[in-house]
Order: C-alpha cells, then structure tokens, then sequence
C-alpha cells in the first residue's frame, strides 16, 4: 500500500468513527435535561456495584435501594454542573454505553449490567493506571462522582468512621 493511500485510509477512518460517536452521543446521551439517561443510569449502576464493593448492603434488594439512591444523588449532582461539565459527562456516559466505548475506554467487554464486579474494578484499575492521561482523567471523575454521590448521604457516614456534625 503506497503512503497516499494509507494517509487516505486513516482519515476516512478518523472520519466515520468521529460522525459514529458524535450520532451515538445525540441518539443515545448520556445525560438527558441534566439527569441520568438510561443508558447513563446503567454506567453509573455498574460503576456503584464496583467501586463501593464492601460499602454496599451484602443483602440484594438492600444493595438495590442502596444503588437506587446513589442514582437519584448522582441526578442531583448532575443538575448542579455547569452546562459544560453536563455536555462532556453526558459524551463520557455516552462513549461508556456503547460496546465499542466500553471495550475501548475501559476493557470490559461486558456490559455493565451483567459484568461481574471484579471485571468491572478490574476495567477501572485499567483505566486508573493506564498510560493515557484521558482514560486516566475519565477514572478520575467517575470515581470522584460515583464516591460523593454515594457518601453525601448521611446514612453511609458511619462506613467511614465519622459520626456526622457535632450538635452546637
């Protein structure tokens, strides 16, 4: 193959994957009015099931009410992002509903809903210590919403040791 044609060849790739994420992102968001899509709700769910492992109810339908909360906290979160922080959270939830994001961005070939728990931390751990500033940026900010969201509520402040605020 000559070089022009390679040259050719890369950026009508470049091309089709950046119209097929860019129409992935508008026809399955991440976000939807500043609130969790389905799509959203499912990463975010997965996400939970692995990074608050040993923090979550071992019961099932209490880790469920405890995962149904940490979803209407993320909501919450969401809503009070700036517009610009929402676009690109939504694209990251977006990229990360997709099989092909999801291989991707963070190696699991799973989906989120049916990926076992240490698949799942181990895609994070790979993101987390991956030589890709973006994938390790991308960890950065699930792990950081996913955490604040879960331990805002009051009820998960004695997992950490703290008593809550003392009465003045």
């Amino acid at each position: 193959m000559q070089r022009r044609s390679l040259l050719k060849l890369g950026m009508a790739s470049a091309v089709v994957l950046a119209v097929a994420g860019g129409t992935v992102a508008l026809l399955q968001p991440g976000l939807q009015q500043g609130r969790l899509s389905e799509a959203g709700r499912g990463v975010c769910a997965g996400l939970g099931r692995a990074l608050l492992d040993g923090s979550l109810p071992s019961e099932a339908a209490a880790q469920q009410a405890a995962l149904s909360g940490l979803l209407e906290r993320i909501d919450a979160l969401t809503l009070a992002l700036p517009p610009h922080a929402q676009a690109e959270l939504s694209q990251l939830l977006a990229l990360l509903s997709t099989a092909a994001g999801r291989r991707g961005m963070a190696g699991l070939s799973d989906d989120w809903s049916s990926a076992s728990v240490p698949d799942i931390q181990q895609a994070l751990q790979s993101m987390r210590f991956s030589s890709l500033g973006l994938r390790q940026q991308a960890y950065q900010a699930l792990h950081d919403i996913v955490g604040a969201a879960y331990f805002s509520d009051a009820s998960t402040w004695s997992l950490l040791g703290y008593p809550g605020p003392q009465k003045i």
